[in-house]
């Protein structure tokens, strides 16, 4: 479910902690990253709960409203295209989600006022009266409102994401990937799957029968970063002039390990690929001039490792710069 930019950039966090911590238990650090992505899992079904939490406090609202001395003709005869939303019932009838929401312990009771908010600025919004009054109703519609929910509301919630960072301490950097998670299997939700239907999981390859390629990509990233770093950091210190290793940002160092790890070790991704995914990890964690740095050493690696047949790739074009 997680693309690989996403995985690389785990691989990248578990390797800086493992660096800074001085951790010399290479099967620790291992268990780390797995457990990081454990903890990411966890927050996207917490993401998905919320759509059966708020839809449970809408329902609650409509039935307090008719209650009142003097109802409305909405409050006694409201609309509930809302809380009979098709894709809310598929989701919290769903065996695979309410048996993770068992696991983690999800519960929203302390957060009522929270869900509140989340629920009047859903009603306010243009999108939710445009779907409240569109003649025609479909499972697609259905869903498309919790995309919509997710996109413009959820993603952008800073209360949210602080509670989730005060929550557990492996969340501070996962809230935007567990909305897109989220809404990614929210968009591929058909209206045929039954309760039976599983979840996807975080490796594209769990529910494959030919092994997990996504996980073993990681695995051997983290691993041959580490086990091969004094051998990459003398290819590194041969590119580099005037400039000591340890004035090197290790951020840059970090990813220009993992770089070649792939270069080298994945014969089934595009030297383009890689190098351009390195070059945008170097952009999004490190100094604004590590763009320029990342791709002028591994640029000139890249020529090295060719020149001496270390580079092998499978398929067609692949080779090509």
């Amino acid at each position: 479910m997680l693309s690989r930019r996403h995985l690389r950039i785990k691989v990248l966090q578990a390797l800086y902690a493992f660096t800074q911590s001085k951790n010399n238990r290479l099967d620790l650090g291992e268990k780390e990253l797995l457990r990081s992505l454990d903890k990411l899992y966890e927050l996207f079904i917490y993401q998905l709960s919320l759509i059966i939490e708020i839809i449970n406090f809408a329902h609650k609202r409509l039935e307090e409203n008719k209650l009142k001395f003097f109802p409305s003709d909405d409050d006694l005869n409201p609309s509930t295209r809302f809380i009979e939303n098709k894709f809310y019932i598929a989701l919290s009838n769903n065996h695979d989600f309410l048996k993770y929401c068992e696991r983690y312990a999800i519960n929203w009771a302390d957060e009522q006022e929270m869900i509140r908010k989340f629920v009047i600025l859903i009603r306010e919004s243009k999108e939710y009266k445009e779907y409240m009054n569109a003649e025609v109703c479909s499972f697609k519609t259905d869903r498309e409102i919790f995309v919509t929910i997710f996109k413009k509301i959820i993603s952008h919630s800073e209360i949210l994401q602080f509670y989730y960072e005060e929550k557990n301490i492996y969340w501070y950097d996962d809230f935007f990937v567990s909305s897109l998670m989220a809404i990614k299997v929210i968009k591929s939700w058909e209206p045929h799957w039954d309760e039976n239907h599983k979840l996807p999981h975080i490796f594209e390859g769990d529910n494959l029968s030919n092994g997990n390629e996504d996980k073993e990509f990681i695995i051997n990233l983290f691993r041959k970063s580490i086990l091969r770093s004094d051998e990459y950091e003398k290819l590194i210190d041969n590119k580099v002039k005037n400039w000591e290793m340890d004035r090197i940002a290790v951020i840059d160092v970090i990813l220009i390990k993992m770089a070649l790890v792939e270069l080298m070790e994945s014969p089934s991704i595009p030297i383009k690929v890689t190098l351009n995914e390195y070059i945008e990890l170097a952009k999004m964690y490190s100094t604004p001039k590590s763009k320029l740095f990342v791709n002028g050493i591994l640029d000139k690696l890249i020529v090295d490792l060719r020149e001496q047949n270390l580079i092998q790739k499978t398929g067609r074009g692949l080779m090509e710069e």
